[in-house]
C-alpha cells in the first residue's frame, strides 16, 4: 500500500512541459550553448551540469554587476527554463542578485526522469556549480524553492548551516500532506519537508498565496511556525502561481503587472533581501566587536602576567 501511495504522490508531484518549451542550440559565432526561444544575453549563460545519478540537467547563471548575493531558483512542478527565462531575468534586475536557475532531471532538456532522489542529485550539482565554477560563498547563497521545488530546497539547506537565507515559495509539507490531511510523516512519502524544516539554521521567509488553488496556504504557515529562525512572512492574497507561473500567457509584463497591483510582490521580496542584509551585517559588526573586546582583554591578561614575572 505504501509503494502504491509514494508512487502516486510522485506521479502526481511532476507535470514537465510536454513537449518542452525550448530547445538547446549552439551560438554560430560563439559556440556558447543558448535556449531556442532567446538570444544571447551578454550576462547569461547556459550549461549543462552532470549530476551523481548519471543525468545532465540544463541550467542558467545570470550575472548582475551589483550583486551581493546568489539566488538558487528551484521552479515549480509544471515549468521549465523556457517558461521561467524571463522571470529569472526579471528577478535578477529586481532583486540585484546573480541567479541561477535549472531543470530538473526529465524536465526541459535535462535527461532522465523526474523523481523526488533525482531532484536532490540535480540541486546538489547546480550548487557545486555555483561554488567552483562562480566562487559563490555559502553565506553568500540564497535557496529559492517554489511548489515541488521547496523539497530539493529544504533537503539543501538541512545541511548547509551558513547559508544567507532560505525562501519558500508555495511549499508543500510533503507530498502525501498535499492530497491527505495525515497527522504524521510515513516511510513511503516524498519531500517530507515538514521533517527537515528544523534543521535549516538560516533566516526562512515564505511566500504563500491566501487562495493558492494547489497547495493550501496552511502548507506555508506550518512551515513558517516551524522555522527555528523566522522572517516576516508575505502572505500574498490571491493565487501567486496562477499569476507567476501557471499561465499559458508568455506575455511577462502582463504577469508582471498583474502581480504588482495586488501584491508589489517583487518589491517586497526585494525588501525583505535587503532587510536580511541589513540583518546579516549588524550581526557581522557584533561579532567583530565582541572578538575585538575578548581579544583586548586577552591582552590585557597576557601584560599582567608578563609583569608579575618580571616583578
Amino acid at each position: 500500500m505504501g509503494g502504491v501511495t509514494s508512487s502516486m504522490a510522485a506521479k502526481l508531484a511532476f507535470f514537465p512541459p510536454n513537449p518542452p518549451s525550448y530547445k538547446l542550440v549552439a551560438d554560430e559565432m560563439t559556440g556558447l550553448l543558448l535556449l531556442s526561444t532567446f538570444p544571447h544575453r551578454e550576462n547569461v549563460e547556459i550549461l549543462k551540469l552532470p549530476t551523481r545519478k548519471g543525468t545532465e540537467v540544463v541550467a542558467m547563471y545570470i550575472r548582475h554587476p551589483m550583486a551581493t548575493s546568489t539566488l538558487l531558483y528551484s521552479h515549480g512542478n509544471a515549468a521549465d527554463l523556457g517558461q521561467m527565462y524571463e522571470l529569472f531575468v526579471e528577478l535578477s534586475i529586481h532583486l540585484r542578485v546573480n541567479l541561477m536557475g535549472y531543470d530538473y532531471s526529465g524536465y526541459g532538456q535535462s535527461s532522465g526522469k523526474p523523481s523526488e532522489q533525482h531532484t536532490y542529485a540535480d540541486i546538489e550539482a547546480v550548487y557545486k556549480c555555483m561554488e567552483e565554477g562562480y566562487g559563490a560563498k555559502q553565506e553568500d547563497i540564497i535557496l529559492y524553492g517554489q511548489s515541488v521545488g521547496s523539497g530539493p530546497t529544504l533537503d539543501l539547506a538541512a545541511r548547509l548551516p551558513h547559508l544567507r537565507a532560505v525562501v519558500l515559495h508555495s511549499p508543500i509539507l510533503s507530498g502525501l500532506r498535499v492530497m491527505y490531511p495525515v497527522k504524521k510523516s510515513y516511510w513511503f512519502d516524498i519531500y517530507k519537508n515538514i521533517d527537515k524544516i528544523q534543521l535549516v539554521d538560516c533566516p526562512v521567509l515564505v511566500i504563500h498565496g491566501t487562495a493558492d488553488e494547489v497547495v493550501d496556504c496552511s502548507h506555508g504557515k506550518q512551515l513558517w511556525e516551524l522555522s527555528k529562525e523566522k522572517y516576516e512572512p508575505l502572505w500574498l492574497k490571491g493565487d501567486v502561481n496562477k499569476l507567476l507561473l501557471k499561465s499559458n500567457s508568455n506575455n511577462l509584463n502582463e504577469k508582471l503587472e498583474k502581480l504588482k497591483n495586488q501584491s508589489n510582490y517583487a518589491e517586497k521580496l526585494r525588501v525583505s533581501f535587503d532587510q536580511v542584509e541589513r540583518s546579516r551585517r549588524s550581526v557581522d559588526c557584533c561579532l567583530e566587536k565582541s572578538r575585538k573586546s575578548v581579544d583586548h582583554q586577552l591582552e590585557r591578561g597576557r601584560k599582567s602576567v608578563d609583569r608579575i614575572r618580571t616583578g
